[in-house]
């Protein structure tokens, strides 16, 4: 399952147009588990809860706080049996304030992708015969190398815990949660631009050099 799994995932990246800064209510890949298989799909980045009234509620679960992700109105049907994982090279920090602020590339050192620990699920717009299926981050504390950071970390799965992420019961998915390593990661500052969801390019990840 862990190798086809990340077969699977690199081919999708691979096939995808070089998208190096996707923003919440953007589509990003998705993958989960459905019956007798793995799924990778693009999804909508915002969780809109099956129940909701209408899609604005997703501009409030971007993310998902580790600490209450059970137990959250917004979040705890989906965190029963829709748990998904999210493929990144990476994401970007900021550090700063004022003029001063400075974005970072944060890594895997070894070139791996990440999977972050994720929820999914699919909201159906009143009279229409489609479903919008949308996810959210499961995020942590800020990790080590995040000191003066404003933001939390998104929480990285290692390959032996996907399984028990995507397939297991509530109470194995909260044990992941629980007991997860925090990764090793690198990092380095990358340019303003990546401040615009409008701007894509390889070249947000690049190291700037100051001078």
């Amino acid at each position: 399952m862990l190798e086809q799994l990340q077969l699977d995932i690199r081919d999708h990246i691979d096939q995808r147009d070089g998208q190096f800064n996707i923003a919440p209510t953007q589509r990003a890949l998705v993958a989960f588990s459905g019956r007798r298989r793995n799924w990778i799909e693009s999804m909508r980045w915002g969780l809109i809860p099956s129940r909701a009234r209408d899609m604005s509620i997703g501009a409030q679960a971007f993310n998902a706080a580790v600490e209450t992700v059970r137990t959250k109105p917004i979040f705890r049907h989906a965190f029963r049996r829709q748990r998904c994982l999210v493929p990144a090279s990476g994401y970007f920090e900021w550090k700063g304030a004022g003029p001063s602020e400075q974005p970072y590339f944060v890594y895997d050192p070894s070139g791996n992708l990440m999977l972050f620990a994720g929820l999914w699920d699919a909201w159906k717009p009143l009279a229409e015969d489609f479903h919008v299926r949308s996810f959210t981050i499961i995020t942590g504390p800020l990790a080590k190398i995040s000191e003066g950071g404003r933001d939390r970390r998104p929480i990285i799965l290692p390959p032996a815990l996907w399984p028990a992420w995507l397939t297991g019961t509530p109470e194995e998915a909260a044990a992941v949660l629980a007991t997860s390593p925090e990764a090793e990661l690198a990092y380095h500052p990358v340019p303003k631009a990546v401040g615009s969801p409008g701007n894509k390019g390889a070249e947000l990840v690049r190291p700037v050099v100051f001078t």
